[in-house]
């Protein structure tokens, strides 16, 4: 019996000892077997163009850098951070143009290091193009100066661009949030307005995110620009040829009736160009002002003798047109004033009334003029306001 007694346990130890065994020679878990580190680096190899004003990034997974050597054609190195748990190093700087990179990574693993290296370029300009912001006067926009409701942005480009790439790189934010749009004048110029007048308080930052962009036929945007404004009380007033008066508005409030006297109509050819003696009817903004200023016909091709010529200087005249129309103070001519139009094209004002409006207007004011004769408002002479809502949604080179 204690024979078979010993067999037995021998038997039981025996086999707890293969059980052992066999534990200890189980398969690793995926989480116990040795990760080899994996790199990769931006931009990809093979990318066929990389933006100049791109940042430079190496990330590894399963491991941690050990150093990242990122240089130019020069030699000089790129400069860069890498996060606290060294999974990932960015540069601090974009790639600028015309560079060649070189660069040699090296992370550490579970299977030990490994290394990843890439050489690219970055474009080399023919020709870099900048970006003016302006506003309906085609003055630089000043930065937080207070404009009027009528402001049109304008950006000015220093040569012929690609419109739908320049549009791309062009972004308007309004505060509180007004939707507007972009209207190509031509291959250099581009104007932004909403749809209605802005509304009086709000905040207008206009960029241009141009660095890296290629601008068409060789030409990249030299630098990234930006301007903010601000709007100001709501100053509109309306011109109507039916009355020959003009209503000053601010903030929706009536607070002064003008009588005027306005362009007397009919047209004259002079040295073979048709001069047109209409206020033409459409919406004007206020472009600058001063007091006095001199007035020659002959600016704009009628001359002084021609018998409704004239050169004189004018006291309290504001402009509101790019072919010189202004609002002014006019003596000779109050009797007309608020019953018929002698003018050439301006609208006469009493010196009390032309003061007074002189002191009022701030760039960027609205002055419509309605029931008139003559074209409608262009825009080459800053009738922005003028255009209808959807024809200018359709002069935007993304519409």
């Amino acid at each position: 019996m204690g024979l078979r007694r010993r067999q037995v346990l021998t038997g039981i130890l025996g086999a707890s000892g293969l059980l052992v065994a066999g534990s200890a020679a189980r398969p690793p878990t995926p989480a116990e077997i040795p990760r080899a580190a994996v790199l990769a680096i931006t931009p990809a190899p093979n990318l066929v163009e990389v933006s100049a004003r791109q940042l430079g990034t190496v990330a590894v997974t399963d491991g941690t850098l050990k150093s990242v050597r990122w240089t130019d054609e020069t030699g000089r190195a790129l400069p860069g951070l890498t996060n606290a748990d060294r999974t990932a190093w960015t540069s601090t700087e974009p790639f600028g143009y015309g560079h060649t990179y070189t660069v040699t990574a090296i992370a550490e693993g579970g299977t030990g290091d490994i290394t990843a290296a890439t050489t690219f370029s970055t474009p080399a300009p023919d020709e870099l193009t900048d970006v003016t912001f302006r506003w309906n006067s085609l003055d630089d926009l000043i930065d937080n100066e207070t404009y009027g409701v009528g402001l049109v942005l304008v950006a000015h480009f220093d040569d012929v661009v690609d419109r739908a790439a320049a549009e791309r790189a062009l972004q308007v934010t309004v505060q509180p949030p007004v939707q507007g749009a972009w209207y190509w004048i031509d291959d250099r110029n581009a104007h932004w307005r909403p749809e209605h007048y802005h509304p009086t308080g709000a905040r207008i930052t206009v960029e241009a995110n141009l660095f890296g962009v290629h601008l068409g036929e060789g030409r990249y945007g030299s630098a990234d620009r930006r301007a903010s404004v601000l709007i100001g009380p709501a100053h509109v007033a309306i011109a109507d040829d039916n009355t020959k008066h003009v209503e000053v508005f601010e903030n929706g409030v009536l607070i002064r009736t003008m009588p005027t006297s306005m362009g007397m109509g009919g047209s004259s050819t002079v040295g073979g160009k048709t001069l047109s003696f209409w206020t033409r009817p459409g919406v004007y903004t206020v472009l600058d002002k001063k007091n006095p200023v001199r007035m020659d016909s002959s600016s704009y091709g009628l001359p002084v003798n021609s018998g409704l010529g004239y050169r004189e200087l004018i006291n309290h005249a504001v402009r509101i047109s790019h072919d010189g129309i202004y609002l002014h103070e006019l003596a000779s001519t109050v009797w007309a004033q608020g019953n018929t139009n002698v003018s050439h094209g301006c609208l006469n004002l009493s010196p009390d009334d032309a003061g007074w409006f002189y002191d009022f207007a701030s760039p960027g004011d609205v002055v419509e003029v309605r029931n008139t004769g003559g074209e409608p408002l262009d825009i080459w002479v800053g009738g922005d306001w003028t255009i209808p809502w959807p024809d200018w949604q359709r002069g935007s080179a993304l519409a």
